[in-house]
């Protein structure tokens, strides 16, 4: 049996959408046809990226985020580990689900399991709901008859990854608060009060303080170019994202990138969390070191890191030292390097693995607090600064004044 969406009206003339599971879209329609609706379309459930077709509308059928493949892999985990078969298990977690998108992804997954392919096999039909890493994963558990203790790692693996960037997201909501609200601030100032209180010092302007020159200078800019820094700055954005989609040009930006002081250290350490804990899980699985590595390589954002990666999986297949080969790039730390060369020299690397993740994760929680922490006051005292500096420049005009008539 296969999973269908289909698109009818019913006796009221109404839209209907919904799926169902059966041997062909001939049964669907007659289904739909005894129910006494009139059925407009009805297609086979798959993902549109690999190549098959989906209702339009149904934008979000073959994507899953962080936090739905951490549930539906928790609830899977549960009921496997209960004793019931993963048809049934499946079954299940689909009329849990709550979402219509989740539903269907889920009844695909079954219907190819009843058809008689296996659990990794059958989450291929949907890649962008279960990433390379993910199917890997639980192939291995379906090897090694451990299913439901994969499941669960790679649902703890899950949850701690959407906790982690949950608490990235939330610490930088003020900062980005913040720095918007000065954008703002500064232009109403520059663009609407500053004129308005030069007006009185226009006609001579020439004796006017050289600060205070500046600002109408800047205000003048404000007032009559803004609008074209806007397009410029907007054109630049476009034609940056354009570059960007060459990958030598991404290949140079990720490299800058990754040397940068502070953020670079932020990108790699936050590279090398999500290395360490795929490597860890998948090793634990039972997947080999090489193919672990190149799996592991599709986790890391930053181009330059990856490539780091790819060419240790070349050097670990050539039978060199994984913790040698990720050491030479120069992008990760040395504490997780020096936990891998005692996890490969004690035979324990995907327990050492988990051990580096995790302070990989403290770390990368510590940095990004520190960096928030001091964000926020930056941009206030940015702020301060420049009003300060505005209403300096107006006031040095009527001090001078006062002065002059010895006031």
């Amino acid at each position: 049996m296969s999973a269908f969406e289909y698109r009818s009206l019913d006796a009221r003339g109404k839209v209907r959408k919904g799926m169902v599971e059966a041997d062909s879209a001939r049964q669907v329609r007659q289904q739909l046809r005894d129910k006494g609706w009139v059925p407009l379309e009805v297609r086979e459930t798959r993902d549109r990226k690999s190549g098959s077709t989906l209702f339009s509308s149904f934008s979000r059928s073959g994507r899953l985020n962080t936090a739905e493949q951490a549930l539906i892999t928790r609830q899977l985990s549960t009921l496997i580990r209960s004793g019931m078969p993963v048809e049934q298990a499946l079954s299940a977690v689909a009329r849990q689900a709550g979402r219509p998108h989740i539903e269907r992804i889920v009844l695909a997954v079954r219907a190819k399991v009843t058809e008689g392919y296996g659990l990794a096999q059958s989450m291929g039909e949907f890649p962008r709901a279960f990433p390379e890493m993910y199917r890997a994963t639980v192939a291995a558990g379906e090897q090694s008859g451990h299913l439901e203790q994969v499941l669960e790692q790679l649902s703890e693996y899950l949850e701690n990854r959407h906790d982690t960037g949950r608490s990235v997201m939330q610490s930088l909501i003020y900062p980005a608060f913040i720095m918007v609200f000065s954008i703002l601030i500064i232009t109403l100032m520059m663009t609407y009060v500053v004129p308005r209180m030069v007006e009185v010092f226009a006609r001579n302007e020439e004796g006017l303080p050289t600060l205070t020159r500046v600002m109408i200078t800047v205000s003048d800019f404000f007032r009559d170019w803004l609008w074209l820094a806007v397009v410029l700055i907007v054109t630049g954005g476009f034609a940056f994202a354009r570059a960007m989609r060459s990958p030598a040009f991404r290949m140079r930006v990720h490299q800058r990138l990754a040397r940068m002081p502070v953020f670079g250290k932020l990108i790699c350490t936050a590279d090398s969390s999500r290395l360490a804990s795929t490597l860890g899980i998948l090793s634990r699985s039972g997947v080999p070191l090489v193919e672990a590595l190149a799996i592991s390589s599709q986790v890391v954002g930053n181009l330059a890191v990856r490539e780091a990666v790819k060419k240790a999986a070349s050097k670990v297949r050539e039978g060199g030292s994984l913790s040698r080969a990720l050491e030479v790039s120069g992008y990760f730390p040395p504490m997780l390097v020096q936990m891998i060369a005692s996890g490969e020299a004690s035979g324990e690397l995907d327990r050492m693995l988990n051990r580096a993740a995790e302070y990989q994760e403290r770390e990368l929680t510590g940095v990004v607090n520190t960096v928030v922490g001091l964000l926020g006051p930056a941009m206030l005292l940015v702020m301060a600064s420049l009003v300060a500096l505005i209403v300096i420049a107006m006031m040095q005009p009527i001090m001078q004044m006062n002065a002059l008539f010895g006031i």
